[in-house]
């Protein structure tokens, strides 16, 4: 029987293509001639406590000027489907939690929905850290400003970040005699009304904010390494910073060890981790990025490696 695979992603015509690890899934998937099944947030609905979408059959193709094709459309219930791919884009808002309530019904139908809904509920992507204080850099979640200050003075330099943030938006490097540590505190605690996290600032960021891919657990045999541009202190790709993909250290790997088995018994099957010189700084468990350059790379196919843990996921189902 042909796997009939679904995916919740952004709208498919607006994304970078050459760098989008979800279309990186889809080739894969479309590889071993799995049925593909499209859809946006808007697509889902639940009646009578079954969840239902409009899904578009897609067809996808390495060609920057049209890279892919709906071939039908149908309105149906979602445990047609074998497995689905929640790759949603951040913020993780509100409509967010709602979608995975819907492919949690599916769930509970038999659908294999990757990364597992309440997994996405529980494990923010920063708090999620301080499930693995062995990993991390000294860190603090807070929202009063004195604690902040105090932290700051306690490391000379820190790191202050939202905790619903994403691609390195209002992440403030902080400096005890910085004029506006203040106001950086003030707008990232929404003046004391928002949880914010605090990391001591980590000097190796120079080589490198690096991703580490977790495959059902296990660690891609390769990092992306975000080098921040020149003046700037943050790696991410989406504010300038350039990804060097290199093999694993052996402390990366460690953290892996550390982290990987609690995130496969928890259902998040494809997680990124974050990782600054020795140091694991967050859990990206929503649509973590890096599989596409990482391929390019090293000539490997970390969607491939996906697409055969969720084959064997499904076998073990149907034994």
């Amino acid at each position: 029987m042909t796997v009939q695979l679904g995916v919740v992603m952004d709208p498919i015509q607006s994304i970078k293509m050459a760098k989008d690890t979800t279309f990186g899934m889809l080739l894969a998937a479309q590889a071993r001639d799995w049925d593909i099944w499209y859809m946006e947030q808007a697509d889902l609905w639940v009646k009578d406590g079954r969840a239902h979408a409009r899904m578009r059959k897609l067809r996808v193709q390495e060609d920057p000027q049209h890279w892919f094709d709906f071939l039908e459309e149908k309105d149906a219930p979602l445990k047609e489907l074998d497995a689905l791919l929640m790759r949603k884009d951040p913020p993780f808002d509100m409509e967010f939690v709602y979608t995975t309530y819907a492919l949690e019904r599916a769930e509970e139908e038999g659908v294999l929905v990757l990364n597992k809904p309440q997994a996405l509920r529980d494990a923010n992507e920063k708090f999620y850290l301080s499930w693995f204080p062995q990993c991390a850099p000294e860190t603090l979640i807070t929202r009063s400003a004195s604690r902040i200050k105090d932290f700051v003075l306690e490391h000379d330099r820190a790191v202050l970040k939202p905790l619903d943030g994403m691609g390195g938006a209002s992440i403030f490097s902080l400096k005890a005699d910085d004029p506006n540590l203040n106001v950086c505190i003030e707008t990232v605690t929404k003046l004391g009304k928002s949880f914010a996290m605090v990391q001591k600032f980590i000097p190796e960021i120079s080589q490198g904010d690096k991703r580490l891919l977790l495959i059902d657990g296990e660690p891609a045999s390769y990092v992306l390494a975000r080098i921040p541009p020149k003046g700037e202190f943050r790696g991410n790709l989406a504010v300038g910073g350039t990804g060097v993909a290199q093999p694993l250290s052996d402390r990366d790997r460690w953290i892996a060890e550390q982290v990987g088995p609690t995130l496969r018994e928890k259902g998040m099957i494809f997680v990124g981790l974050d990782i600054i010189g020795d140091y694991l700084t967050e859990i990206n468990v929503t649509s973590p990025t890096g599989m596409r350059e990482i391929n390019k790379a090293y000539k490997i196919d970390l969607g491939g490696q996906l697409m055969d843990a969720i084959q064997r996921k499904l076998d073990a189902r149907n034994a």
